[in-house]
């Protein structure tokens, strides 16, 4: 072999083939050929640093298949120069604002005939995948004859989360390769599967390490290597008569996942394969219009939309982060859940409390966590010896932040700080995870105040990707830019807002969650109220989701919002309070306004005949939100409107396929809004009044 060119890559050295010449003809790419006479196609995208496909990439691929066929190698091995993977799939930011299917479907078409040239080409060809092999990646490597993976690859098709299908011919020739309960499995869930489960599907030909890529390539091109083929089932599966009954159980399975009028792509893939699975040809041309058509819908938009604000969030973040030990006082369910998240993410975190009962709880839910997120049992291992329980909390002196998790009441957190405070190190930052308290009142007994934050995580931890970074009048800038980064460097979305109650999210959801209550008190069924705002799009029903938070969190963050905000607020029933004192409070009493088994709630289905959800019901519970939005935005809590919708999907699950309740009151029409709330007010009362902010809002 050659001179091998290799990139360094933490503990990996990326085998590269022969060092190319300095003055490549190509922007994107770099061609060489080894002592073999093989040739190595390197995709390196120019200022990125993951490999996508533009429409200029695309083009580009093309002259250089071109060049290849002229120049006749001995075979090609496609491969990545990016330590980040192989290829991430499309570039999103082509598919924003699409308003035009016929003018999708031309440069789909246009992208479509690149891939197919790679597959008609007359030699062997091989993709070698480290890192991150989706979507588009994928489909460009289903194109070549053999693929490898190195161990550790990731493999999947996420383009459902963006409410489409693959659009490469992936629906094709995934299908045709890989038996279609199971590749139909992968684009419908947008799951990733790692080297190991591809080689079993036959995704892969076969799994190596990085140091034996030479070999693993000759023996792909020089026909040494067992390739995967489809077998008998697979094949069976791709019938007529079967793809009917598959098809039947497939759509079954998505109904339960997401309605078809709110998300048409996975009924879209299944028609399109349905119809046109016996067919690798006529399924790659329906393809392209199934994929144009499914990119003008306002679900997709939207969902691309989100993506955009989960990118912007994490920009927001800022690196640079601090913090390598943190200490968490108060073991309950949230302090733990944030003990467990960051130990999990890398950092040290002592974890201290009254009792020693609370810790061993969040170490065993720590343990399970890391089970289910976590794939080598020596790295759950490591996890769990970074987060140690302190009952003497003696972690205080060392931590770059300490946050407070301990109950809600004012004079609790403040005799909290008093014996920190003392202890801390002078450049450590103290956050509160408070929900409602005002930073103002507990920054009066500090004696350094310019440190304290808010970091208001959200429940379940692990799952919701949002953390409110509260500042007060009077932070230090620096100390604000630290939480921020640290945020980021935990996996998680950071929102900056000013402190004030409820902040965004609790201000935003308690309408929400108190105008179920009222309607409840009308007598209308729990069921039915959950299902209107299920019918809108929300992930589950207000009153199930006060089950789910506690109905004394809900009742005390409803009290404390209501002194100040009065009444624009839904008033608390009387009958809320004695469920409370009874101890039924939800989900982790096993009772609340459903009865909870094993972590759900148990339903019986609405009566055939009886109300039906009406458009009135849901606009009771969905405008208040989009209302407080605009006040937060008019008072300068939040100064960003993307932000805000971003938060609202991340923190609280908001239809993402209506991104955000701003972007929704957009989408409906401002004037259409304020006179539905006009009306609402004058029949229910005042709490609808339209916020003044709605005079500006764009």
């Amino acid at each position: 072999m050659d001179s091998k060119i290799m990139t360094a890559l933490g503990d990996r050295v990326l085998t590269l083939g022969p060092q190319p010449a300095a003055d490549s003809p190509y922007k994107n790419f770099k061609l060489t050929r080894d002592a073999d006479g093989v040739a190595w196609l390197l995709f390196d995208r120019a200022d990125a640093s993951a490999n996508t496909l533009s429409a200029e990439v695309m083009e580009e691929f093309d002259a250089v298949l071109a060049a290849i066929e002229t120049e006749r190698p001995a075979g090609l091995v496609i491969r990545s120069a990016k330590p980040s993977g192989f290829i991430a799939g499309a570039d999103v930011n082509e598919f924003r604002g699409a308003s035009d299917s016929a003018m999708v479907e031309t440069r789909i078409h246009a992208a479509h005939a690149v891939v197919d040239h790679l597959e008609a080409l007359k030699l062997p060809t091989v993709a070698v995948i480290h890192g991150f092999c989706l979507g588009g990646g994928l489909e460009v490597a289903l194109a070549c004859q053999s693929r490898i993976a190195i161990d550790g690859a990731r493999f999947g098709f996420p383009e459902v989360m963006l409410g489409l299908h693959p659009g490469l011919g992936g629906t094709a020739r995934f299908t045709a390769l890989v038996n279609p309960t199971q590749s139909m499995a992968l684009m419908l869930t947008g799951r990733t599967i790692d080297a190991r489960r591809a080689k079993v599907l036959g995704l892969v030909d076969t799994v190596t390490q990085e140091r034996h890529v030479h070999n693993a390539v000759k023996d792909a091109l020089f026909g040494r290597l067992k390739k995967a083929r489809p077998n008998l089932l697979a094949r069976a599966a791709n019938f007529g008569p079967a793809r009917g009954l598959l098809a039947k159980r497939m759509r079954r399975e998505a109904a339960k996942a997401a309605p078809r009028e709110h998300y048409p792509a996975p009924y879209a893939l299944i028609d399109l394969w349905e119809t046109h699975g016996g067919s690798k040809s006529a399924m790659l041309r329906a393809e392209q219009a199934s994929f144009a058509k499914l990119m003008v819908t306002p679900t997709a938009q939207n969902l691309i939309r989100a993506f955009f604000l989960r990118e912007q969030m994490k920009k927001a973040a800022g690196s640079g982060n601090t913090v390598k030990h943190v200490h968490v006082i108060g073991a309950g369910a949230m302090g733990g859940d944030i003990a467990a998240w960051c130990a999990g993410q890398g950092l040290r975190v002592s974890l201290a409390d009254m009792k020693a009962e609370p810790i061993a709880g969040a170490v065993k839910r720590a343990a399970e966590l890391y089970g289910k997120i976590i794939r080598k049992p020596t790295e759950v291992r490591d996890a769990l010896d970074r987060l140690i329980p302190d009952m003497d909390g003696e972690g205080v002196r060392n931590a770059d932040l300490v946050i407070e998790a301990v109950p809600e009441k004012l004079e609790l957190k403040q005799k909290v700080y008093a014996g920190l405070e003392p202890k801390m190190k002078p450049g450590a930052i103290l956050a509160t995870n408070t929900s409602s308290i005002p930073l103002q009142d507990l920054r009066t007994t500090l004696s350094r105040p310019e440190r304290l934050v808010g970091l208001h995580f959200f429940n379940p931890v692990s799952r919701l990707q949002l953390v409110e970074v509260v500042s007060h009048d009077g932070n230090d800038a620096e100390v604000r830019k630290e939480a921020l980064a640290f945020v980021g460097a935990i996996d998680r979305l950071p929102l900056s807002v000013k402190s004030s109650p409820g902040f965004l999210v609790n201000r935003a959801l308690t309408p929400y969650m108190l105008e179920a209550m009222v309607m409840l008190d009308e007598k209308i069924d729990q069921r039915l109220i959950d299902a209107a705002a299920e019918q809108f799009g929300m992930p589950m029903g207000p009153i199930e989701l006060a089950d789910q938070v506690g109905l004394d969190i809900c009742l005390d963050v409803g009290d404390m919002l209501r002194t100040r905000f009065g009444d624009l607020l839904p008033p608390t029933p009387a009958w809320l309070r004695e469920k409370v004192a009874k101890g039924e409070l939800g989900r982790k009493t096993g009772k609340g306004f459903y009865t909870w088994k094993d972590g759900k709630a148990e339903k019986t289905p609405l009566p055939e005949t009886g109300p039906r959800v009406t458009d009135q019901m849901i606009d009771r519970l969905v405008l208040p939100m989009s209302n407080v939005c605009v006040a937060c935005l008019r008072e300068g809590i939040v100064d960003d409107p993307d932000a805000v919708d971003g938060a609202m999907i991340f923190g609280t699950g908001y239809a993402p396929f209506r991104g955000g309740p701003l972007n929704y009151a957009r989408a409906r029409g401002v004037e259409n809004v304020v006179s539905t709330m006009r009306a609402l007010a004058e029949r229910f009362g005042e709490r609808f009044a339209p916020d003044p902010g709605w005079d500006n809002f764009k």
